[in-house]
């Protein structure tokens, strides 16, 4: 079998990719979140030298490991999740059952593979890759084999990147208690990452079994390792780029449970006034960097009591309730003056204008330009 060029080019680079990326994030891999990426990437890396066997025709020089990734490959889903955790979680541990629960997919497809294993001799293994040579039963044997593997694989796969995503949710609802301007730390390059995952794997898995079945989309060959290319580039660089932000002990863990109220109504209705004389009197919103902990400091109330106000009370988070009056004294400045909107964004706390975008629109229903836009029609009509 000649040698595949543009598949061999592609993933020889994918290689490289990922074996820089295990050298530039050495220095990480003394905390959980750098232990995991490591994991990750390697089994990236013997993805890539399994498709590498096929696509160089090595195979029909080592017929005897044909399969050897399938297994591990099966670790790839359990290693994103386990990164993604404890990336959102510093202090995230994975249980004996979670350990458990990621072996299993590999074992399963070990358990499918005994034949291939132990039953079939190297020669035969090499002699299915030919049409002319291969034995009927035992190509059956092999395809059916093939496709559950490929099922088994997309499902496993499919329930770690779901709870990731999952994971992601209550990540960002944690720093929406806590902070006010959440970019840096919310990991959305995360998110957007797991849907370009989840398609990749998908269009995999359906080409492998269609190619299996003898259909082949010849396109695919070419097209299909480039996207998987960008997409690792992606992730190594903002996986790399990444910094670690150490949650408090409760982070640790997401949390299902509602929080139960532990002070009187009374002192809840106290704590908000202290909540909105801050933001009235004090515009302590107008602090980009403004969090709890800042606001607790100012007013001296527990950063619990105040999550517990702003929740049970005022039934609001931080970052909505400080992100509120931001939005209020912007449509105030959109109104009264000639400011450009990204200058407004700034005067008002917002780090960015992007982020003050989101935000208005989220409040408001609109986009500031938008808004002002609205505002000079209704002026003009009313001369």
């Amino acid at each position: 079998m000649a040698v595949e060029l543009i598949p061999t080019v592609v993933y020889s680079t994918m290689m490289g990719v990922v074996v820089s990326s295990i050298v530039r994030g050495a220095k990480s891999y003394n905390s959980n979140q750098g232990v995991y990426l490591f994991a990750l990437l390697v089994l990236l890396l013997i993805h890539i030298l399994g498709e590498l066997y096929i696509f160089t025709g090595v195979y029909q020089y080592a017929p005897e490991i044909a399969g050897f990734q399938l297994p591990i490959r099966m670790l790839v889903g359990p290693a994103f999740y386990f990164y993604a955790a404890t990336a959102m979680f510093a202090k995230f541990k994975v249980t004996t059952k979670q350990r458990f629960f990621a072996l299993s997919g590999p074992i399963a497809i070990l358990v499918l593979m005994v034949p291939f294993l132990f039953f079939i001799s190297p020669e035969q293994k090499l002699a299915l890759a030919d049409p002319s040579t291969r034995d009927p039963n035992l190509w059956h044997l092999a395809v059916t084999t093939c496709v559950v593997t490929a099922i088994v694989f997309l499902v496993f796969t499919f329930v770690y990147l779901f709870a990731a995503f999952r994971l992601h949710a209550k990540h960002t609802a944690k720093l929406m208690e806590k902070y006010s301007a959440i970019e840096q730390r919310a990991m959305d390059w995360l998110k957007v990452l797991l849907v370009l995952w989840g398609f990749i794997w998908l269009v995999y898995a359906i080409n492998y079994v269609a190619g299996l079945l003898g259909f082949k989309w010849h396109f695919m060959g070419a097209l299909f390792p480039f996207i998987e290319l960008v997409v690792l580039i992606t992730f190594t660089h903002f996986a790399l780029k990444q910094i670690e932000f150490f949650e408090n002990e409760e982070d640790s863990e997401p949390e299902d449970k509602p929080r139960e109220t532990v002070i009187s109504h009374d002192k809840m209705e106290e704590i908000s006034e202290k909540l909105i004389l801050a933001m009235t009197d004090k515009t302590l919103y107008k602090d980009e960097d403004l969090s709890l902990n800042r606001l607790s400091k100012s007013i001296s109330v527990s950063e619990n009591y105040i999550s517990e106000t702003l929740s049970q009370y005022l039934k609001t988070n931080f970052f909505k309730f400080v992100n509120h009056y931001r939005v209020e004294e912007a449509k105030e400045l959109l109104t009264n003056s000639e400011k450009l909107v990204s200058t407004i964004a700034y005067d008002v706390g917002f780090k960015s204008k992007s982020t003050f975008n989101s935000a208005f629109k989220t409040m408001t229903g609109t986009t500031p330009t938008a808004y002002k836009k609205a505002l000079l029609t209704k002026k003009q009509t009313n001369l």
